[in-house]
This record gives C-alpha cells, structure tokens and sequence, in this order.
C-alpha cells in the first residue's frame, strides 16, 4: 500500500550526512524464511499493474515499501521487535492505534492513520526509513532520539490498514521510495540495481517466489482461524488422536498454479492426499491440507510425512517436506 508519511511537525537537527547509501540492517527480530517471510516487495511499475524488482508478482499497485511478514498472531502477541535499520535520529512517531485487522473494523476505519503506529529516522543525506504497523504503545523511542542500527524501536504489531501481523518497511531519499533490493533500477526492470542490505543479509534474501509459511500436523480438523492463532501448530497429535491431519499455509502464489499435499504411512505409503484446481488468479496465501481418521486400534507409532509441492508451468515452484513421529 502507499503510506503517508505521518503527520507531525518535523524535528530538523543536524545528522551526520552518509556519503554512500545506508547499508542496512535487517529491520525486525526474525530469521527470513525460518520465522518470518517476505510477502510484498515495492512495486515498480508505474502502471496499474503491478511488478516487483524480480519482475515478479509479490506485490500490488502502489505499494512503496517492504512487508516482513511474522507467521502468526500469536508470534506477534509473545512479541517480535522492530530494529532501526541504520543509524540516524528519529523524525516522526505515532503510537495509540489499536492492533485491529481491517477485516474486521473496515478499511474507513483506518483513514489518514493506514501506517498505523510507526516511526520515521532520518539516515541524513536525504535518506529516511518508515516502520509501520507497530504494535500500540509498544514504541521505544520518541522524536530527536538518536539511535544505532539494530537498536530496539517498538513491535510488529497489527494497526493501521492491514490484515496480517507484519512490518511495513519503506526506504526513501529526497522523499521518493527507494527498493532497498534494486537501488536505482529503472522502472520495471528485473534485478537491476545494487540492493541496499549489509552484505550478510543478501543471501538469506535472495528472490523466492512464494513459500510456505506454516505446516504442521493435527489431530482434527484444521481452520485458518487456528493456524493464526497458533493453536494448530501447538497440537502434538498422538496414536488416539481422532485424526491426522497435515496442513500448510502458502503465500505468493500464482494463477494457474496446482498445489497438492500427500501423507505418507511410516511405510511409505501414500495415505491420504489434498489437491487443489489450478489457481482462478494470484493469491497471497492459500490453506491446504490432507488426513485421514483414526483406524480401528488407533493409529500406528511411527514417522509419518508430508510433502507439499506446487506445480507452475510444468515444474516445481514450491516445494516443503515435513514429518511428525507419533507416539502413543
């Protein structure tokens, strides 16, 4: 989504200017890819459409910044901090709005405040940083602070016009957005430009297209109200268990796509298997899963895996195997 920048009368101090750009640090507590996911990139099409900086779809008209995405609400809960990505003095803050999902409260609800709480930094030279999304009264700092790369600033929360827990990160210079993964690329270019991360972080953020971002297995049915809140992936199913069933939840998939989930026996048997239709259009995330009742006895004692896999265009786009060894 394009953010505001938030409204409050500007602190002008004096910062020392970078003559390079910042080289930045990754801007929450997680791990890419083990405990949180990208979900948007910046746009980079100045059409209606939509492309991100790998001339992907992982992302949406207008949107000016990076979604880090934490996989439940129940890790935002527990609390996952959001660090600043550089050095520099804090600008702009708003805190006070309540973590809420637009789903819920509707997106009227959220005018002039779609960042939520946040926190803007001045890098100098030009160069600031938004946070947004925080998480009420979860902000560590105030205007005129002065703060080190990696210092705490507030939580990822779920204020201002979203629908997921996530931090909505925006890079600019001299007020125009920059793609901290494309520095200076031409619009609708594909993997042009220098990416502005610290040299540390690039490999865990090479360009993936999709993922998965939860799985697990459970001994009933599964919703996506349980998968948010964290409760389907808290069950250990046992041998008496009702049922087993594995579940994944999938982000950044595309039309056209065919998803298909199988259970395998600790025999290597397929056991039961989920399968979806191809895709109608782009999703941003899908629920699958595949399982089958307790037989007569209770089930057997043993690993039992799951492989999800999801085909595009004739080859293997996402593929996750996981398992759980059932015990009486």
């Amino acid at each position: 989504m394009r953010l505001p920048v938030l409204s409050a009368t500007t602190l002008l101090v004096a910062v020392p200017a970078f003559a390079e750009p910042p080289s930045l640090h990754w801007p929450v507590a997680c791990e890419i890819g083990r405990d949180c996911v990208i979900q948007h990139y910046v746009d980079r099409d100045p059409s209606p459409e939509a492309q991100d900086y790998h001339c992907g779809t992982l992302t949406y008209d207008g949107h000016d910044g990076t979604d880090i995405r934490i996989p439940t609400m129940a890790a935002q809960k527990a609390g996952v901090a959001v660090l600043a990505a550089a050095d520099g003095t804090v600008l702009r803050t708003r805190d006070g709005v309540a973590d809420v999902s637009i789903a819920e409260k509707g997106r009227d609800s959220v005018n002039a405040m779609e960042c939520g709480n946040g926190v803007v930094i001045d890098h100098g030279d030009g160069w600031e940083t938004q946070y947004c999304h925080m998480a009420k009264d979860s902000l560590r700092v105030r205007s005129g602070d002065r703060i080190k790369a990696g210092d705490p600033i507030g939580l990822v929360g779920l204020s201002g016009l979203t629908e997921f827990p996530h931090l909505h990160f925006t890079v600019r210079r001299d007020a125009q957005v920059v793609d901290p993964f494309a520095d200076g690329a031409q619009e609708k270019s594909c993997a042009g430009g220098p990416s502005l991360w610290r040299d540390d972080l690039r490999r865990g953020l090479a360009y993936t297209d999709g993922g998965v971002l939860n799985k697990g297995f459970s001994g009933g049915a599964v919703t996506m109200e349980a998968i948010e809140s964290g409760t389907a992936e808290r069950e250990v199913p046992t041998t008496q268990s009702p049922a087993l069933v594995a579940f994944v939840r999938a982000i950044g998939l595309k039309q056209g796509d065919e998803q298909v989930l199988i259970l395998v026996d600790p025999d290597g048997t397929p056991a039961a298997q989920g399968k979806a239709p191809p895709l109608d259009r782009n999703k941003a995330q899908w629920m699958m899963f595949a399982g089958f009742k307790q037989p007569a006895g209770g089930f057997r004692p043993g690993l039992y895996r799951a492989l999800y896999r999801v085909m595009r265009n004739g080859k293997p786009a996402i593929e996750q195997a996981f398992g759980i060894n059932l015990r009486p």
